[in-house]
C-alpha cells in the first residue's frame, strides 16, 4: 500500500496542490479525505459489498461528475486568486472541508482505487475469514501507509511554497495549483465517459 501510495498519481497532484496553495493543513484534510475514501472502499470490499458499486450505478457515475466539476471550480477559483505577496498566515481562500472533499471525491472517483480494493484486494485476503479485528488492522494499514506517504508530500509542497514570497511566484503557485486542480477534474470527467 505504501509503494502505491507514494508512485506520482492524481491523489499525489491534489495533496500537493492544496498544501503548496493554502499551506500544510489544506494538505492533511485532502490526505483525510484520500484516506476516508479508501476505508469506504475497504469496508465495501470486506464485508462483500461489491454490488453496492454496480447498484449504484447510475448514481456512481454522477459522484464522479460532481467530483470532476467540483476539481474545475476550484482550480478555477485558484486561477482568479489575488496575487499579491502576502504573509502565509493571510493566504488561506479555502476551507479545511473542500480540501477534505477535494481528497475523498479524488479517491470515489479513482478507477485504479475501485480496482484495487474491490478487485486484487479480495484476490490478497481471504475476506470469508476476517473479523472486525482484522478490518480494523487493514484499516489502520491503510490509514498509515496511504495517509503517511501523502503526509509527505503535503509537508514538500508546503516547504516549497515558503519559497514563493513575491507576487510573481504567488501568482505562478496560483496558476500551477489551479491548472492541476483543473486537470484532475477534466480527468475524473473524461474517466467517467469511459464508463459510458
Amino acid at each position: 500500500m505504501i509503494v502505491l501510495a507514494i508512485i506520482p498519481s492524481v491523489s499525489v497532484l491534489a495533496v500537493s496542490a492544496r498544501a503548496a496553495a493554502f499551506g500544510f493543513s489544506h494538505g492533511l484534510f485532502t490526505a483525510l479525505g484520500i484516506v476516508a475514501g479508501d476505508i469506504i472502499f475497504i469496508l465495501v470490499a470486506v464485508y462483500g459489498l461489491v454490488f453496492v458499486a454496480e447498484a449504484m450505478g447510475e448514481q456512481f457515475r454522477l459522484i464522479k461528475y460532481i467530483g470532476g466539476a467540483y476539481l474545475i471550480w476550484l482550480g478555477i477559483s485558484l486561477w482568479r486568486a489575488d496575487a499579491r505577496a502576502r504573509k502565509r498566515e493571510e493566504v488561506r481562500q479555502s476551507s479545511w472541508g473542500a480540501s477534505f472533499l477535494t481528497g475523498l471525491l479524488i479517491t470515489l472517483g479513482d478507477q485504479k482505487a475501485i480496482l484495487f480494493y474491490l478487485g486484487f484486494f479480495p484476490a490478497f485476503i481471504d475476506l470469508s475469514r476476517m473479523t472486525p479485528v482484522d478490518t480494523l488492522l487493514i484499516i489502520l494499514i491503510a490509514t498509515v501507509g496511504v495517509g503517511g506517504a501523502k503526509l509527505v508530500y503535503a509537508w514538500l509542497a508546503d516547504r516549497a511554497s515558503l519559497i514563493f514570497d513575491n507576487s510573481n511566484a504567488v501568482r505562478g503557485l496560483n496558476i500551477f495549483a489551479a491548472c492541476v486542480m483543473i486537470l484532475v477534474g477534466v480527468a475524473l470527467l473524461l474517466k467517467t465517459q469511459e464508463w459510458l
